[in-house]
């Protein structure tokens, strides 16, 4: 029996896990301790932090594991990758993994590719002569841990006098020794796209319209698809999202992919060498009417997988699905679970997924960043339309009590 190492074991490995479990291979999950779901399902549980990439690489090593995966966090990539390099299985390689999970060498590479993206500065935290290197930079900026995903570590400066407080949150979320500043876009429109690559050929780029908490930055809390762009909008898409694949040196893999549009024209926040969390693979999967989860999984095997968008893959405005809405749970304080209960129709063939992260009786967090999420809920429809007001109305059914 082959075997397969997923690292991660919170909600959105838990989908890898099945389809590796569904097509015969013994599963083995590495995480920190926690309460995470993954744990209950896989074949074998190792207490290995995902970060730890030597430890990671020690005990693919000695489980002689046949593929290693993650998906939803940027964090288990470079660990991930090392592996692919050092055991010589299929799937991103670490400078690959570099280029997509550090900002700053991702930017880099995007601006030697001349890829459309913000302009950058990367600033140590022990310099405190940083508003002298943005000196030609004007207001409002961003400043980004270079290492993290969920939306942490990001925070928006209107003013001189923020600087000291997001860095400070940029350090927090970070194991970098350093930061990244960027230009911020007064964009026209934000939004976010799912990929996939293999043998070096981009094989799609499906955009997907993001429901946003507008805090310190816009953190999402849902998506769907499909989100409708002019047709010059969509090749331009494609084009840029196939520029930073070769910049990024990104193959065999998932992509997910963050956009803005500005004077008419794409440009790129970041892409990462994995599949997208906050239900991104599930919309892809509902979209395309595919087993997405098990085609990640069988990349990573080194088996060939392709795709049918139903149009020209190159033009993302041509892709024909199943429209869907995906939908986080989430409370505006933190607190205690006491009630908790799903009053919809079982049978309703529109609702596809209603999932509960915790139980009556659990502590929460208000939400902040994405992994403050209590549970989502997904839907379909014959419209994008339908698909929405029908996601309304299931959590219009749910009773969520947090005292």
């Amino acid at each position: 029996m082959k075997k397969i190492l997923i690292l991660g074991a919170g909600i959105y490995q838990v989908p890898l896990i099945e389809a590796a479990k569904k097509i015969g291979l013994y599963t083995i999950v590495t995480s920190i301790p926690g309460n995470y779901p993954g744990f209950k399902i896989a074949d074998k549980v190792c207490y290995v932090n995902t970060t730890d990439q030597e430890a990671v690489v020690a005990l693919a090593r000695e489980e002689k594991v046949d593929a290693v995966i993650t998906a939803g966090t940027d964090v288990a990539v470079p660990a991930m990758a090392r592996v692919c390099d050092e055991l010589g299985l299929p799937g991103l390689s670490y400078e690959a993994a570099m280029n997509s999970s550090d900002k700053f060498y991702m930017k880099t590479q995007y601006e030697k590719y001349g890829v459309r993206t913000a302009r950058f500065r990367k600033i140590d935290y022990a310099d405190q002569d940083y508003m002298e290197k943005l000196a030609d930079f004007e207001y409002p900026m961003i400043v980004k841990a270079v290492d993290s995903s969920g939306s942490r570590g990001i925070t928006r400066v209107d003013s001189a006098e923020e600087f000291p407080a997001a860095i400070a949150t940029a350090r927090a979320s970070s194991r970098a020794d350093y930061y990244l500043v960027e230009e911020f876009i007064e964009a026209e429109d934000e939004f976010g796209a799912q990929g996939f690559v293999v043998d070096g050929e981009l094989q799609f780029v499906l955009p997907h319209g993001d429901y946003l908490l507008h805090l310190a930055t816009g953190v999402p809390y849902g998506h769907y698809a499909p989100y409708a762009l002019p047709d010059d909008i969509m090749k331009d898409l494609f084009e840029q999202t196939e520029l930073c694949v070769k910049a990024m040196h990104i193959d065999n893999c998932a992509l997910n992919c963050d956009f803005l549009i500005k004077d008419g024209k794409v440009y790129v926040l970041e892409i990462a060498g994995r599949g997208g969390g906050a239900n991104l693979m599930d919309l892809t999967a509902i979209y395309f009417g595919i087993d997405y989860h098990e085609m990640i999984v069988r990349c990573a095997l080194g088996e060939k997988v392709s795709f049918n968008t139903g149009g020209d893959r190159r033009n993302p405005a041509s892709y024909v699905g199943t429209p869907n809405d995906c939908m986080m749970l989430k409370s505006d304080k933190s607190g205690r679970i006491v009630r908790q209960e799903n009053n919809n129709d079982p049978d309703d063939p529109d609702i596809l997924q209603i999932v509960f992260d915790y139980e009556v009786g659990d502590e929460v967090r208000a939400f902040r960043v994405s992994p403050d999420r209590l549970g989502h809920v997904i839907t379909k429809g014959r419209t994008l339309e339908e698909a929405q007001a029908k996601n309304r109305e299931a959590i219009s059914n749910i009773v969520l009590e947090i005292e």
